[in-house]
């Protein structure tokens, strides 16, 4: 290390050492061993395994993660210019992966997988929705977010508002408070609407980035609608689990010949119907309030033959690897009874949103529900989330989206 170190110092155990090496930037609080200095939550600390430097990162006594590593650069300086770096790095990925149209509505952080734990942040045209889940972070917030501002506006890229989607759960486990509002900085004026439109895959959508989902919109799914819309021609459609019709959009966009789309909230219904009209689309699309589950049940027992392409995009069955094995046996049941009411030749798109239900399980629970209903699967495409949710391999947390299009022989 050239510079002196200016920060308190932890030593970590031979297992995280490994796991740090690996490319992990987390360090629990029982894999430190000892401590140097006043550690302070929300500060900095410089990780050793030994007498070898292993990175520096944001240090929090309450929480489990009790370090997330930012930097392993011993010769980093973490002032106003190393955040704006990290800031133009991300922009700049983003630029590459999402080129063109598809820039203007994309995620341009993906926490720990752009060396910015605990960070989100999702661009919808000119508001950006930020969440943070991290106390170091929260601490630099005002920094980054007005890198972000500074360089998109450079880009000729310029920003309207910051809304702060800071009402998830994650929050408590760091210590701090959940809320909802606008950045507030500089004095400049906060739009007059939390809603906004986006264009995706030619599909127009209004965003609310104060109460959708999320942080407003599912944009991990981008290409794989995409890819959905690609095959829909002429098809009779049934989308499950719309929540506000996106594959379905994409699939009426894609010259399908009626679809039907499927959601248990009422609410979630009618922002699917009022985006079918915002894109001339309602004449070929309908709707139905329904637990999917119940519904599948009841055309399976009905024999029903309507459909020739079959959506499946369910919220995540399970969050912890405690509720695994019961989280296999719903995705068998939808995909089985899916399989069932599909004529041979019929398309299957299915998908997993959780972390916890690993490829090489999801595609297992796919076997056995093709095995029991007697099918056969001819793999089309095997998908991940968009690029701007970056894999880092090291870290299989950032790993979660799975995607499978098969037509059922």
């Amino acid at each position: 290390m050239k510079q002196q170190r200016q920060y308190p110092k932890v030593m970590i155990s031979r297992k995280a050492e490994r796991s740090v090496k690996a490319g992990h930037p987390w360090i629990f609080g029982e894999e430190i061993i000892s401590s140097e200095g006043e550690l302070q939550d929300g500060g900095l600390v410089d990780v050793f395994a030994g007498t070898s430097f292993m990175g520096t990162g944001f240090y929090n006594s309450a929480s489990k993660i009790s370090v997330r590593l930012i930097s392993r650069n011993a010769n980093d300086v973490f002032d106003d210019r190393f955040w704006r770096r990290r800031v133009e790095y991300a922009i700049r990925y983003r630029q590459t992966v999402m080129p063109g149209a598809d820039f203007a509505c994309c995620r341009l952080v993906h926490s720990e997988a752009d060396q910015m734990p605990g960070l989100t942040v999702d661009r919808y045209g000119s508001l950006l929705s930020v969440q943070v889940a991290c106390l170091g972070m929260e601490l630099v917030k005002h920094t980054v977010y007005r890198a972000f501002w500074d360089v998109l506006s450079e880009m000729g890229e310029p920003i309207t508002g910051i809304f702060e989607r800071n009402d998830s759960s994650l929050r408590t486990l760091e210590g701090l408070p959940e809320y909802k509002d606008w950045y507030r900085f500089d004095g400049r004026p906060v739009p007059d609407s939390a809603v906004t439109e986006i264009c995706e895959n030619g599909v127009r959508y209004l965003v609310d980035v104060e109460n959708g989902q999320k942080t407003g919109f599912f944009l991990d799914q981008k290409y794989n609608r995409a890819a959905v819309g690609r095959i829909a021609s002429g098809k009779r459609v049934l989308d499950c689990f719309t929540h506000t019709g996106s594959f379905g959009l994409n699939a009426a966009l894609g010259g399908a010949e009626h679809v039907t789309c499927v959601d248990i909230s009422r609410a979630a219904i009618d922002l699917a119907k009022e985006n079918a009209r915002r894109n001339g689309l309602e004449g070929n699309m309908d709707f139905i309030c329904e637990d999917v589950f119940d519904l599948l049940t009841r055309l399976a027992d009905q024999k029903c033959r309507d459909y020739d392409l079959i959506i499946l995009d369910p919220p995540a069955f399970t969050k912890s690897r405690r509720e695994v094995r019961d989280a296999a046996r719903g995705y068998k049941e939808i995909n089985l009874k899916a399989m069932k009411l599909l004529p041979r030749g019929g398309y299957l798109a299915t998908c997993s949103c959780s972390h916890f239900m690993t490829d090489e399980l999801f595609r297992r629970v796919l076997a056995e529900a093709a095995k029991d209903a007697a099918v056969s699967l001819r793999q089309i495409e095997a998908r991940q989330q968009a690029p701007d949710h970056p894999i880092l391999w090291g870290v299989p947390e950032t790993e979660y989206l799975k995607f499978y299009l098969f037509q059922v022989v």
